[in-house]
């Protein structure tokens, strides 16, 4: 058998989602429109910041589809007055992609005015929603992050009281991936799931607090880095600064190994580990489990940029930018010409065809996934005249879905699920093909197997799944309103644990 086709978008782990936030400086809402800007590689599909200034003035939001310096302008930004703010850019993973689903999300609830930013999936969110409904909770919109933004709304009085006393117990009822940036009446909150799938990071700006889902959002405004948040961790700042809370039972680590391998911009830094350099390695890591006898290496921009730098490097074979990357592409919403061969591949990456004439060539990227794209790249390259192409992939095969925040398709959709490497290597019409091990990515991170989530290559979850929950798609509740009582007291979103 072999894969459907599909567009190229969707040919691709797609993106999940970055968050960010600012406690304490006059321009908050430019910082974290820099800020998002710097995050834009996480998620194309909307962008929203919502500001704050003295506890009990209305909060301010602007938010709608679009990439970042779409959705905001100079007008739009200074609208959005205040010391305090979070941002949100988003690809649709639990949730279908409208702007209704954009976020951050905004609720009243007896705890004064509440926004929420989310990045990761629950997978419980079907079972939460189901126990919100039945106890009053209307809900406006058809992704997960809204299930979180009731439970934290709902008053101290309500069923599970053991739990729902406040708002820290109320996150211990989620399950799955989690990296929150919350906005209440006083504080700017952070919150890192037990397992730590996602990142986030902590930082300091004249005298203001910065909280990011990666460092190279710091870098464009020239904050400092603090630390990262640690698996498990809330941390809530408020005039005094920053301070800790625990209120996870701790979980083994699980962090996402395709930040690595994929998500995270090459110029962050996570664990102290820079990106950019773990994929180098991952390159060389590459080429000493697949070596090939090869004329030049081209990498599948931009991804796989370092990774085919690596294993040049390694085997000492030339490097070389054989596909060049349009760079302006946003969403296509003409149908290409039937004429257009290829369409959705050569829109963004085109080939230069006198670099691979007459040449043995290596491709390397950072994953295939239905391979429908790489088939096609195989293709450009042979008719312009490559005499061998091989493949060389710097992550282990993806035979499994993610169900904490990555949009991989159905395993069924996923080539290396459905075929053998031999059958994935003629799938392609490729002269050979290698994929990293587990063992070899995970020593190019430099960093211990017991520290990652590894699921989408060996199926082994660290979280347990319900595979009825898996994808979990509310559309038949799709726009129905959220009515939540005010209170006429804001007390501290977190007063409550002690």
């Amino acid at each position: 058998m072999t894969p459907a086709d599909c567009p190229d978008d969707a040919c691709f782990p797609t993106h999940e989602c970055g968050v960010f936030a600012v406690f304490g400086h006059p321009n908050a809402a430019a910082l974290t429109y820099y800020g998002l800007f710097a995050l834009q590689h996480r998620g194309q599909e909307s962008a929203g910041i919502v500001t704050a200034n003295e506890p009990g003035s209305p909060f301010k939001v602007h938010k709608a589809m679009g990439l970042v310096g779409q959705v905001f302008n100079q007008q739009i930004l200074e609208s959005l007055q205040g010391q305090r703010a979070i941002g949100h850019t988003r690809y649709s993973t639990t949730g279908s992609s409208n702007i209704t689903n954009a976020q951050p999300m905004l609720a009243n609830g007896v705890r004064g005015q509440i926004a929420i930013a989310h990045n990761g999936n629950l997978i419980n969110a079907g079972e939460l929603r189901d126990e919100l409904e039945t106890r009053g909770s209307l809900f406006q919109t058809t992704n997960d992050s809204e299930v979180l933004l009731h439970l934290l709304a709902q008053p101290s009085g309500a069923n599970h009281a053991a739990e729902s006393r406040s708002a820290l117990g109320a996150l211990r009822r989620a399950r799955g991936a989690f990296t929150l940036v919350i906005m209440s009446e006083r504080e700017i909150i952070g919150v890192r799931d037990p397992f730590g799938f996602r990142p986030l990071v902590l930082g300091k700006l004249e005298g203001a607090w910065v909280l990011a889902s990666e460092t190279c959002a710091f870098d464009l405004i020239h904050a400092e880095f603090v630390r990262e948040i640690a698996p498990g961790e809330v941390v809530i700042i408020d005039e005094n600064g920053p301070r800790s809370e625990w209120p996870f039972r701790q979980e083994k680590k699980a962090f996402c190994i395709f930040e690595y391998v994929y998500f995270a911009r090459p110029d962050s830094f996570i664990d102290d580990i820079n990106v950019a350099a773990a994929r180098t390695r991952m390159g060389r890591e590459l080429a000493r489990l697949h070596p090939v006898e090869a004329d030049i290496v081209v990498p599948v921009p931009d991804s796989g940029n370092y990774a085919a730098l690596g294993f040049s490097e390694e085997l000492s074979i030339p490097f070389a930018h054989a596909f060049v990357r349009n760079h302006y592409i946003g969403r296509t919403f003409l149908a290409p010409s039937q004429l257009i061969r290829d369409f959705n591949v050569r829109i963004k990456l085109n080939l230069i065809k006198e670099m691979v004439r007459d040449k043995r060539v290596v491709v390397v990227d950072d994953s295939i996934v239905r391979g429908t794209t790489a088939r096609a790249r195989v293709t450009n390259l042979r008719e312009a005249g490559a005499k061998e192409v091989h493949m060389r992939v710097s992550c282990p095969p993806h035979r499994f879905a993610c169900h904490y925040g990555i949009d991989f398709p159905d395993p069924e959709d996923l080539l290396a699920n459905q075929l053998s490497l031999s059958k994935i290597c003629d799938y392609l019409g490729a002269d050979s093909i290698g994929y990293l091990d587990t063992d070899s990515l995970v020593r190019a991170t430099e960093l211990p197997k017991e520290n990652f989530c590894l699921a989408c290559f060996n199926g082994n979850y660290p979280v347990p799944v319900d595979p009825n929950l898996d994808k979990y798609i509310m559309e038949r509740r799709h726009g129905r309103a959220n009515t939540l009582v005010v209170a006429d007291e804001h007390p501290s979103l977190f007063e409550s644990l002690k």
